[in-house]
């Protein structure tokens, strides 16, 4: 379980505090597939580096009880100046795998050839990417955190990401946050929806969705109110 403790967060801005999430106490189950929806800057991002331990929240704490994955494709951790099969060491050794392996894993799914033995800090964006992604799934974790990236990148790279993911992720849990009903409907069980700083939560996705397009999604001009 993800249990969320009085766990609050905000940012101090040239014009003011803009709060991210307001007081919440819940808890997640992370033996489900569980979407987040929220519209683009709601915070969904934020919340998701919460639950990682990526980031801290500005009161309260995240206790967690299960094998959580860092962000899917979260580059972050990685040390420019450190070779791709330096990194892929410091985390397999982290995260107590079979380096061997997980180097296996990563170079198959990220492609990057001879960059693997070169600093991250000279790849591409697309690389980095690549092997962000390619080591987030060469381990096996018991609920995997995704930042809407299973849909990222061109359709060639999402084909190939989803199709590796869900053999990947047979039997684990899924915390996916996205803006994307569609993407959250194909994937998701149930839901949590970030509105204007509250996380409300669905024992049925479709409820969470019908809540998202009702009350978040854009509306055209001639719209009635809902």
């Amino acid at each position: 379980m993800i249990h969320l403790i009085g766990i609050s967060k905000h940012f101090n801005t040239d014009i003011g505090i803009k709060h991210v999430l307001y007081e919440t106490s819940l808890s997640i189950p992370t033996n489900k597939r569980v979407g987040v929806l929220g519209r683009n800057g709601a915070g969904k991002t934020t919340l998701l580096n919460m639950i990682a331990g990526v980031d801290r929240p500005s009161r309260g704490m995240v206790v967690r009880t299960a094998h959580l994955s860092w962000p899917l494709g979260y580059a972050g951790g990685f040390h420019g100046d450190l070779t791709g099969r330096e990194n892929i060491s410091f985390v397999a050794r982290l995260y107590r795998a079979d380096y061997k392996e997980v180097l296996r894993k990563t170079e198959e799914f990220a492609e990057i050839g001879a960059y693997v033995d070169m600093p991250v800090r000279t790849y591409s964006g697309g690389m980095r990417s690549r092997l962000a992604f390619g080591l987030s799934l060469a381990i096996d974790f018991e609920c995997y955190l995704i930042d809407e990236s299973i849909g990222a990148g061109d359709r060639f790279f999402r084909a190939k990401s989803q199709k590796v993911f869900l053999e990947q992720s047979k039997g684990a849990g899924m915390l996916l946050v996205s803006h994307n009903e569609t993407t959250v409907r194909e994937y998701c069980e149930i839901g949590l929806v970030l509105y204007e700083g509250v996380l409300v939560p669905f024992g049925d996705i479709d409820e969470a969705i019908d809540f998202y397009t009702r009350k978040c999604a854009p509306q055209s001009p001639n719209a009635p109110a809902a």
